[in-house]
């Protein structure tokens, strides 16, 4: 079959795809041979108005102007869109029984201080204190020592440390851990909030159209490494939070849910360390070999 040379509606995609014959990079010419073809026919189907065209390409260069050295809209609007979830279950498929991964975020601080098992991690002692634990395994139940497992996490105002300058001390609720033999992680912190991703921006707006809101449950971040595995970055969510149903950035999956449990009794106050009643939560962590 002859590659049409001419442009017109019904060839549009095949001709354009052929112009790109001289590519020399072939990941390069099968992502925009794909990408032509999909846009082609979204446009096809949509049947934009001149105006509404244009509405989009104002949409995307609000986007770009948005953009800065600390904040990247076009990502924004991957996560929004369910983009990042994807590529990141794409590029993270795991065995069965591993713990599954989530995005990283915008807030992980790198050279965050490694701590003695148990330590506190809110250096403010602000919010609702929380006890974290549970143990890092293999596929197979086994404990997994030496894991180092860098954590951190919003306050109970929904902010992190590099969000308030000035009003957290640097490092606030992060820290790094590293199993011992038993494969078993503790530390202390502050139950987190829930808090809105940046919505004073084109995306922002795009969501207020699209009827949606602009929240992300409360939950921990942690990136777990050790040699001989696959790292693992994930959150816990607390599934009592009136946003686990609805993230916007759709980073929660079911097994990623964690019970958050009251805990008054004194002497469970006592052996954890704390002066008042707090939240305990534990979950375990499965990696997949790597």
């Amino acid at each position: 079959m002859t590659t049409p040379v001419y442009f017109t509606e019904s060839t549009s995609a095949d001709v354009v795809i052929a112009r790109n014959v001289g590519c020399t990079d072939p990941r390069l010419a099968q992502v925009m041979a794909v990408l032509i073809r999909h846009l082609h026919a979204a446009v096809k189907e949509i049947e934009p108005t001149p105006d509404e065209w244009m509405t989009a390409i104002r949409f995307l260069t609000d986007t770009g102007h948005m953009c800065t050295d600390w904040r990247q809209e076009f990502i924004l609007l991957s996560d929004v869109l369910g983009v990042s979830m994807l590529v990141d279950a794409i590029n993270n498929r795991k065995p069965s029984g591993a713990s599954e991964s989530t995005v990283l975020g915008p807030f992980h601080v790198d050279g965050a201080p490694e701590l003695p098992m148990g330590a506190d991690i809110c250096l403010d002692q602000k919010g609702e204190p929380m006890l974290v634990t549970g143990r890092i395994l293999d596929t197979d139940g086994n404990s997994v020592a030496g894991a180092r497992i860098d954590v951190w996490q919003a306050n109970d105002e929904g902010f992190y440390d590099v969000q308030q300058k000035g009003i957290q001390p640097d490092f606030n609720l992060r820290g790094v851990f590293r199993t011992g033999a038993d494969g078993r992680y503790w530390f202390r912190g502050v139950r987190p909030r829930f808090y809105p991703i940046p919505d004073d921006g084109p995306v922002g707006k795009l969501l207020a159209a699209l009827g949606r809101h602009p929240w992300r449950p409360a939950h921990l971040h942690y990136i777990i490494a050790v040699p001989g595995f696959a790292t693992l970055t994930t959150h816990i969510f607390d599934p009592d939070d009136p946003w686990i149903g609805s993230d916007a950035v759709f980073g929660v999956k079911e097994s990623l849910l964690a019970r958050f449990v009251p805990v008054d009794s004194p002497a469970a106050m006592a052996e954890a360390g704390f002066d008042r009643p707090f939240v305990r939560v534990d979950h375990d962590f499965v990696l997949a070999p790597g």
